[in-house]
């Protein structure tokens, strides 16, 4: 068409709903440019300048950007060949493509320069916990022929999903640059089976716990380990399967687009595709095993500080000043004992991972850092209690042998 005879449409929409497709915050009018007929306008050199008077944002984890809608494809906001200017109170928008405008208050992704220092930790940290998961496996196995108590299989179970967790982590990048797309979407199936695993074993863990210590009497049931397995591995392998069996109506595994902020860079990573299926499934079965542990935590908590107040009334022996002045390290010690241990309890159950609730909605980068330091080295952190609690399982042994021995010898001696 002649340029004399193209017309150009210049449409305001001061009514928003008819582009509220997500959780966007709209701060100026839509503007739709566009040319009459069927072709439009793109690539245009100068670009399209357009400015807005909004009111700029209190918080520092959001920000004004120049966004367009995609009305033909996708039906969302994107950035793409648009640019912002900000100046006091009005924001100026140059796009090279005519579709609606308008300007947004987008809630700040994480920083490139975060991004990758973060990558590193959490690659680092997995490759670590990768080791000292597998190393926690060999602990077992090389002790097999001692007697293992349940609660050794039990941490030994979360260590084996870890193991699959920080495996899979490792593969995600690599997952999404080879060609069969079913590489990608096992990657992405086998993560999120080891991850809900993860959470599955992290409650069986609280509820041994409140068993052994709290509940105490009547803790026998028949085939209790092999019941624990069942909940621990077959769970998790029930929703993965059910979410690859409704693959050719909605596809919940493959490639995932991550961007950085204030730039067009991307990051493909083999994980779940679809945000909500995400949220909705993911989120409340942590939240659900969170509450739990946190509860069992708690309990676990006010009991050890019972038992510590009870050995300090029950304690006849009267101190002199001598003696208490030797007592003051042993308490900071026995102190410093309890803190450690509800410090193992917390790595195990994994309230840890109830970082991410202080994080949501906004980019806490101090939180983001603990969660990825914590977490991905919790299993460098059970590898260390498995040590202990074999440690401290063989001195028992080693104990009832002697008692045991003495008790031989002592009769003979009789006799």
């Amino acid at each position: 068409m002649p340029p004399e005879e193209r017309v150009i449409g210049l449409v305001s929409y001061m009514d928003h709903s008819h582009f509220q497709f997500d959780k966007e915050e709209i701060c100026s009018m839509v503007l739709r440019i566009e040319e009459s007929g069927e072709s439009h306008l793109q690539n245009l050199k100068p670009p399209i300048k357009m400015i807005f008077r909004v009111v700029k944002p209190e918080t520092n984890d959001s920000q004004l950007l120049c966004r367009y809608f995609d009305d033909v494809k996708d039906f969302a906001w994107k950035q793409d060949g648009c640019e912002t200017e900000i100046d006091q109170d009005q924001v100026t928008c140059k796009c090279s493509h005519a579709t609606p405008f308008a300007v947004l208050l987008i809630r700040m992704p994480i920083d490139e320069a975060h991004w990758k220092l973060l990558s590193y930790i959490s690659y680092i940290g997995c490759g670590i916990s990768l080791f000292f998961s597998a190393s926690s496996l060999a602990v077992y196995v090389f002790n097999r022929s001692n007697t293992m108590d349940t609660s050794m299989s039990i941490h030994v179970s979360l260590s084996g999903a870890l193991f699959l967790l920080n495996s899979t982590f490792l593969l995600t990048e690599w997952g999404a640059t080879v060609e069969p797309d079913w590489v990608c979407e096992f990657i992405a199936a086998l993560m999120h089976y080891s991850l809900l695993c993860c959470f599955t074993w992290m409650a069986i863990e609280a509820l041994h716990l409140y068993l052994l210590l709290i509940k105490v009497f009547n803790t026998y049931y028949k085939c209790y380990l092999l019941k624990l397995s069942l909940v621990g591995w077959g769970i998790p392998a029930i929703i993965v399967s059910i979410s690859l069996c409704v693959k050719n109506v909605k596809q919940f595994y493959g490639v995932t687009e991550l961007t950085m902020s204030d730039t067009n860079q991307t990051n493909s990573i083999c994980w779940i595709t679809d945000d909500t299926y995400f949220y909705s499934l993911n989120l409340v079965y942590f939240t659900l095993i969170f509450i739990f542990n946190s509860g069992i935590l708690m309990a676990v908590a006010s009991s050890i500080c019972k038992m510590k107040k009870m050995l300090k009334t029950n304690s006849k022996l009267q101190a002199s000043a001598s003696r208490k002045s030797k007592e003051v390290p042993q308490r900071f010690s026995t102190s410093c004992q309890s803190g450690l241990t509800l410090l193992g309890l917390t790595c195990l159950m994994g309230t840890t991972w109830g970082l991410a609730f202080l994080g949501s909605g906004y980019v806490n980068y101090t939180v983001l850092y603990l969660f990825c330091i914590l977490n991905s080295l919790q299993g460098f952190f059970i590898f260390v209690w498995i040590c202990l609690s074999a440690k401290k399982q063989r001195r028992k042994e080693m104990e009832q042998k002697v008692s045991s021995i003495t008790a031989v010898s002592s009769d003979t001696k009789m006799d």
